[in-house]
Formats: C-alpha cells, structure tokens, sequence
C-alpha cells in the first residue's frame, strides 16, 4: 500500500486534501492519520512517542513464543522499559491476560499516550514515570526494551530524524549506553527464572553479546535475525532447567 492509499484508506474525505500536503512536507503518514497497527491492535501515534515498527512486531512475536514454552503460560511479571506508544507492554498484556505489566518511560508526554492505547484497548498496564529502574522496586520474570540505540553520528533518513522524538531515538557510547545500563543493573529486577529481551541495531549484535556474557556470564544468550536476515534480537535467559 503507498502512503497515498493509506491516507485514502484512514483519514476522512475533508481531511486528505491536507493530509497530502503534510505528506508533501515530510510527515510520517502514521502521524497524520493519527493511529497505526500493531498485531491485532490499534495504536495513537503522534510526535512524542516512535512510530512502532514491523522489527518490533518480530520482537514481540518471538518474546510470545519463548513465554509459551518456558513458562507454560502462567501468570507473570512483565516490565516493558522505555514502553513509547505502550505497543510492547499492551500487546503482552493481551496476549497474558493474568500477567502483572509494568510500563516506564522517561518521557511523561510518552506515557501519556501509552496510557490511552491502553485505554482504548481496554487493556490494565501498570505505567511508571521512570529513568529505566530508578523507581522500579519490584522483580519481574521478562524485562523487554527497545531503547534508543542509534549512534549520534550515525546516519538516519530525515523523515525519522525530523519528525520522531530524538530522545526515544540516539544514544551514547556508539548507541550501546541502554543495554549497558539496563544489563549492569537488571540482575536486581529479576526473579530466579526470567527472560530478558531487546531490539537492537543490525550491526550491534557482537558488541551487546560481550556486555550480556560480563553481566550474566552463566545465562544462555542468543542473538537472532528479523526477517531481512539483519542481527536484530537479543535474548538472554535465566532459565536453569534448559541451559
């Protein structure tokens, strides 16, 4: 579908004369409509929060299936750090039903929106103000993040750069500083037996496989593709009976 055919097919007659125009100037189709589609749900998108993407589809998909089988389903918790739109947390809500999902972001303007994906979803998320842990006190049996992870150096299209909030988007130490933070201290958030999922850069795989294996030297850590065939994934497990 072109971005023409989306507009037509999601905005309103006396709104798409407009809409094209702000297409013309650089805009993210996703935020002119408003909204955008993420598993089965539906989420409000506009300039605070990332546009979710099909890699973070892949994400959740996989973090689906490894709850499934090491889990058996049971009723978890689950902590979603730097959740943007909430599409992460509020699609496992509704995939776990009976789970506990806990939903931060550093940005209030974010979490102000994930709230009303929630809402609109009709779905209970638990969302906290936070700069990663620091006002997390619980433990948790998944931590998933897709962090900022793009160098400041590195070069994006200008259709990202200049519409997506840069906060959710750059970050220090050739884009690795999230995962180092999040890995040096998460060991304190875990229960006994968890999960610990990211979304990366395709070209980051190596360098995040050497911070996990410092930090949870004993854990069964895989790095695994999206469907271009790019690095894309990181899992880590703590799982005792299949290491």
């Amino acid at each position: 579908m072109t971005e023409i055919e989306y507009l037509k097919k999601y905005l309103p007659k006396s709104d798409l004369d407009s809409g094209i125009r702000r297409l013309n100037n650089g805009e993210p189709v996703q935020y002119i409509v408003g909204n955008v589609d993420f598993f089965d749900l539906n989420f409000k998108v506009n300039e605070n929060v990332l546009i979710p993407r099909f890699e973070t589809e892949e994400l959740v998909d996989k973090l689906i299936k490894y709850i499934k089988k090491y889990f058996n389903n049971k009723s978890l918790k689950i902590l979603d750090i730097g959740t943007g739109s909430g599409c992460i947390a509020v699609t496992l809500k509704s995939k776990f039903s009976d789970s506990f999902v806990t939903a931060t972001d550093i940005s209030s303007e974010a979490l102000e929106v994930a709230k009303e994906n929630a809402k609109n979803n009709n779905l209970e998320v638990n969302f906290i103000n936070s700069n990663l842990f620091e006002n997390i006190k619980d433990r948790y049996d998944i931590i998933v993040s897709n962090p900022p992870y793009i160098a400041y150096d590195e070069e994006i299209m200008d259709i990202v750069k200049n519409n997506e909030p840069n906060i959710a988007l750059f970050a220090d130490n050739n884009g690795l500083y999230f995962y180092q933070e999040i890995l040096k201290k998460s060991s304190q958030y875990l229960n006994q037996n968890s999960i610990i999922a990211f979304e990366i850069g395709e070209k980051q795989g190596l360098d995040i496989l050497k911070i996990a294996k410092k930090n949870f030297p004993n854990s069964k850590i895989i790095i695994e593709k999206d469907l271009q065939k790019r690095d894309r994934f990181v899992f880590i497990f703590n799982i005792y009976d299949i290491i």
